[in-house]
Parts: structure tokens; C-alpha cells; sequence
């Protein structure tokens, strides 16, 4: 009997003991919550002023030094302080030239994105690409990635976005990594002229729970939409879950224009898909055209908002141009096969009659995923990417 409750004990212990390492926090999922915790993750940060975020390798550029010459880009101004002055914040990327902006070895994850692009935010685009893949599983212009499509800055306040005056593109996204991570931006602008770029990468270095999918973000844009439907994301294949998407919708015709329904199509969904919407404003958790006394009105939400809004000729005018976003951060719409998601482009004509529109719409989707992903669509030229 004491040999059996001996065992028992120690087969209780032993199941504490695992529980407890399964227990022990790895500094992801940062919150108010769970801030008190201590873990073993290693905080580190990469910048212009340390390009592999090595510990105690930042701020190293010598103004004096000859060899550093071509990345201390400030030297000139630093010339009177020296070394450990501000001698290198920002990098260069001539077009046609693609800059890696970090190189990371995992286990680990970016926590945050902050920078500030100059040149044309549509020309520069982002890729990511995570433990050793050859396709990219973000690919898109810096402004629709941080919400700014029109390349006019609004302000944008949500919890995984937000873009602050003087043009701070900021990103709080969290994309777990096995085994590497690497972003780049490329310039495609057709022009002399180098963007300047300010930026700073901070990431953890910590185990990745077996459950943890991969960030995926997808960039669309018809200038002219010549179908009723408007194809936000098609064509992902594997178990994961959407969690948003950022559209810069512009106007060709008068009158109200959101009154099209989102519909997602999943798990082999074919003519009628699982989730419609009712509205284009409703589905972006606004009501009856964003309109309050006869004008659209801003706003910014944690999880959603039309946080803005271009007025050449008025309210109700042609050639309104608009950007919404919808965080799907406590409702993700869950997938285990594939996932199609359209918008009807329609607005209201003559009569109380429906209009289906041609509207410039361009639409940046957010995902998490299982790889492999699906190969994404071509992406486009500098010619079909220009606003007009």
C-alpha cells in the first residue's frame, strides 16, 4: 500500500512539475494583464544604428572613422560629438534597389514596427518572409500596410496599427518565428530620387508555442473595378484565421457608394458563402453612410474606423476617396481548408435603385496561417499601383 501511494505521489508531483514548465511564461502576448511576469525572452531592436541587433552593438558608427563613411549617413552632423551621437538613423534605398531591413535567427517574434518612409508610400514595398521561405508571406506598400493607401497622412489610432503626426507608420502585429525572419523594403519609384527611411525593428527571442501560425498581409488594388464584386483576398489555401483588412476605396460616380455587402467564402464554400455582411459601412462597425448632419465623419476605434476622408467637391461629390480599417483581434473569422472574401462595389441611383459602381478600391488583408501558403498574385507595377 505505502509502494502505491509512494507512486501515486510521485506520479502527481512529476505532473505538477510538467504543468509548471508548460506554465512558464515566455514573454509573448504582452498585456496589462500579464505585464508583472517575468520570462526568459531576450528583448532586442534593430535600427539603422544597429543592423543586426546585436547586444551592445548599437550606436557604434564613428563620424571620424573613413571606412564607416557609407553608413554613417549623419556624419557630418555628428562631426563635433563623435562616436555614440546620433551618426547613422537612417538608411537609403535608391529605386529599383531592395534594402534587408532585418535578418533574424529564431526562435522568436517581432513585437513592434516603427518607421518613416519618405518618397511615394505606394513605390515602397514590404516583404516578410519567415524560417527560410522563398515567397514572401507580406507583400505590400508601406502606406496600405500602415493604412495610409491615398499616400496623404491621416491619423490612425487602433491597437494593431497606428500612424502619428510627422508621418510614424507604427505596427503591433505579432509574427512568431521558428527559425528565421527576414524584411525587406524595395524602392520600385521611377526616378532619381533615393527614399530616405527611419526605422526600428523590436522583436523577442523566445520558445514559440506548437499552436503559433505565421503573419500573412496581401495587397489588391483595381483602379476601375469593372465587376459588381470586388475581390478583397482569394485563393488561401491552409488552416488559419483573417484578422482584418485596410481599403482605400475611391469614388467615380455621386452619391452614397458603400452600400455593398462583404461575404466570406470558406472551407469549399461555392455560389453563397458562410458570412454575409449587410452593408459596407456596417461591416467597418459603422451605420447609415458614416454620415452625421449631412457630412462623413471620421473616427478611429480600437478595432475599426474611417479614419479618413478626401472631399475634392463635398459630401456627396465625385471623386471621394476614403480609408477604412476592420481588426478582427476578438472575432477572427476561422478557416481549416481556404478562404475567399469579396465586397460588392454598390451605391444608390436614380429611383431608390442600386448602382453597381467601377470604384478604385485597394485592399490590404491581414491573416494567420499554417505553412505553406499559397503562391499570392503577381504583384503590380508601378504604373497599376499610381493613383490617379
Amino acid at each position: 500500500m505505502k509502494n502505491l501511494i509512494s507512486i501515486f505521489m510521485l506520479a502527481l508531483a512529476m505532473t505538477f512539475a510538467v504543468q509548471a514548465q508548460n506554465d512558464k511564461f515566455n514573454g509573448l502576448d504582452m498585456n496589462l494583464g500579464n505585464l508583472y511576469r517575468l520570462s526568459d525572452a531576450k528583448t532586442r531592436s534593430i535600427s539603422p544604428e544597429n543592423f543586426t541587433g546585436e547586444k551592445g552593438k548599437g550606436g557604434i558608427a564613428d563620424p571620424k572613422d573613413r571606412e564607416q563613411r557609407n553608413v554613417a549617413n549623419a556624419a557630418n552632423a555628428a562631426r563635433d560629438l563623435g562616436q555614440g551621437w546620433k551618426v547613422n538613423p537612417f538608411i537609403r534605398i535608391n529605386p529599383g534597389e531592395t534594402f534587408t531591413l532585418a535578418e533574424i535567427e529564431g526562435p522568436g517574434a517581432i513585437q513592434h514596427i516603427w518607421m518613416t518612409p519618405t518618397r511615394n508610400w505606394r513605390f515602397s514595398i514590404i516583404r516578410m518572409y519567415w524560417d527560410d521561405e522563398k515567397t514572401p508571406s507580406v507583400e505590400c506598400p508601406l502606406g496600405d500596410f500602415f493604412g495610409m493607401g491615398w499616400g496623404i497622412y491621416a491619423p490612425l489610432v487602433s491597437l494593431p496599427i497606428c500612424v502619428n503626426p510627422g508621418s510614424a507608420f507604427n505596427c503591433y502585429w505579432a509574427m512568431p518565428f521558428r527559425k528565421k525572419c527576414k524584411i525587406t523594403v524595395e524602392n520600385i519609384e521611377d526616378t532619381r530620387d533615393a527614399m530616405t527611411l527611419y526605422y526600428q525593428i523590436d522583436y523577442t527571442l523566445t520558445t514559440v508555442p506548437a499552436d503559433a501560425a505565421y503573419f500573412h498581409a496581401q495587397f489588391r488594388r483595381t483602379p476601375y473595378n469593372e465587376s459588381s464584386d470586388y475581390t478583397i483576398v482569394d485563393g488561401i489555401k491552409g488552416k488559419g484565421h483573417y484578422v482584418g483588412v485596410y481599403m482605400a476605396w475611391g469614388v467615380h460616380n455621386n452619391g452614397w457608394w458603400g452600400e455593398g455587402e462583404i461575404k466570406f467564402f470558406m472551407d469549399g464554400d461555392t455560389r453563397f458563402p458562410t458570412i454575409c455582411g449587410t452593408g459596407t459601412e456596417d461591416y467597418f462597425c459603422g451605420s447609415y453612410n458614416f454620415d452625421r448632419e449631412g457630412q462623413y465623419r471620421e473616427f478611429c476605434t480600437p478595432y475599426a474606423g474611417l479614419h479618413q476622408v478626401i472631399r475634392p467637391d463635398g459630401t456627396y461629390k465625385s471623386q471621394q476617396r476614403f480609408g477604412m480599417y476592420r481588426w478582427h483581434i476578438v472575432d477572427p473569422v476561422r478557416f481549416e481548408k481556404d478562404l475567399r472574401v469579396t465586397m460588392q462595389d454598390l451605391g444608390w441611383r436614380y429611383g431608390g435603385r442600386y448602382l453597381p459602381q467601377k470604384s478604385d478600391i485597394a485592399s490590404t488583408v491581414f491573416w494567420y496561417q499554417s505553412e505553406p501558403h499559397a503562391q499570392f498574385p503577381k504583384f503590380p507595377t508601378w504604373q497599376e499601383l499610381e493613383i490617379n
